[in-house]
Order: C-alpha cells, then structure tokens, then sequence
C-alpha cells in the first residue's frame, strides 16, 4: 500500500479510536472524525463508506488477529481447557481496544464474530459439525456462556475465572461424544445414550 494512503489510514483510524472512547458510535459524525483526523471528508469517503463500516472493519479486524493468535483452534473441540485459557488470554491481551470498539450498541458484536469465526475453522476440521444441531447448540453455548461467565466475573482472580472456564468447557465437549439426543416433541428431551 502507498505510504501516503497507510498514514492517512492509520489518522483515520486514531481518531475514530479517540472519539470512540468517549462516545457511542451512533454520536461520532464523519465530520468531527475528519477534523480530528486532519483529512477532508472526500478523503474518509475514499475509504469508508460511513462510520459505520468503519467501525466493522476496525471490529473484524480485533476478531481476526484474535482468531489468527490462537496456536491451535482446533483444540476447542479437542482440548476445550486449554483453547479457553489460550482465548481469553487472546482476548485480555486487546482488552482496551475490545472495550472501547465493542461498547454500547456494539457490546455484542464480539461475541457473534468469534462465534462465526471459530465455527468456520471448526468446520473445516470437522465438516460432520456443520449440519449437526447439538453439536452447534454445544459449541455456542461453550463460546457465548464462556464469554458472557468472564464478562460477569472479570473483577474477580481471572487466573482462576479462566480455569473453571476450563474445566466447564471441557465438561460440556463430553457431550459432544455421547449417543445423538432425542428431541422428539412427544417426549421432551431424552438421551438416547
């Protein structure tokens, strides 16, 4: 990429930071960024569309270098405890930049985008998983009630937090390996085990 283009890029991106921090999304103008930025709006619209497709690819951005920091993804389904250490470490170590682009209306965004792409790579390891609804039901209740048990609990030691994740993740990944369950409506929920 030309110099010129990444460091008019990089101010974009500062400012939408800085004014981020202080605001809701839905209150920055591309106005006040481009006077925080230095730039003319001509210029932000060269690369963005709004703020808000700035905000998503600033967002996807955060997702993806979590998602790529991870050694080893595929051990959320083959080693949950030591996937959920290895994510939420990944997450603590982008923390204020977390808090700060997925706050307010954006709170749950996060979480949605880590779910879309760990399923993605888990289904490329295990294509058996994609059509399966307890499996998914599994894997989004692991990501979202380990994400939502952290949120809630961060104040607390997060060495032990992140262990008990641990161990609950691996809990649930046994399900994962028993007999199909039977959801048939006449009989409520049954383990056909």
């Amino acid at each position: 990429m030309d110099l010129r283009i990444e460091k008019t890029h990089q101010s974009i991106v500062n400012a939408f930071i800085a004014l981020r921090s202080g605001k809701p999304l839905e209150k920055i103008t591309v106005k006040e960024l481009c006077e925080k930025a230095q730039i003319n709006k001509s210029t932000f619209y060269f690369h963005y569309a709004d703020i808000y497709e700035l905000s998503d690819s600033l967002e996807t951005e955060i997702v993806t270098s979590i998602i790529n920091s991870l050694a080893h993804p595929e051990y959320m389904v083959e080693n949950p405890g030591a996937f959920t250490q290895e994510l939420f470490l990944a997450y603590l170590s982008r923390d204020s930049l977390i808090q700060t682009l997925f706050s307010g209306s954006r709170s749950g965004c996060l979480i949605q985008k880590i779910e879309s792409s760990l399923k993605k790579l888990i289904y490329e390891r295990h294509p058996d998983y994609r059509d399966d609804p307890v499996k998914n039901l599994i894997l989004s209740y692991q990501i979202y009630g380990a994400y939502y048990a952290f949120s809630e609990n961060r104040g607390e030691n997060v060495t032990e937090v992140i262990a008990v994740l641990g161990r609950i993740s691996e809990e649930l990944q046994k399900l994962l390996h028993e007999k199909p369950l039977d959801f048939s409506p006449k009989t409520g929920y049954t383990n056909t085990r």
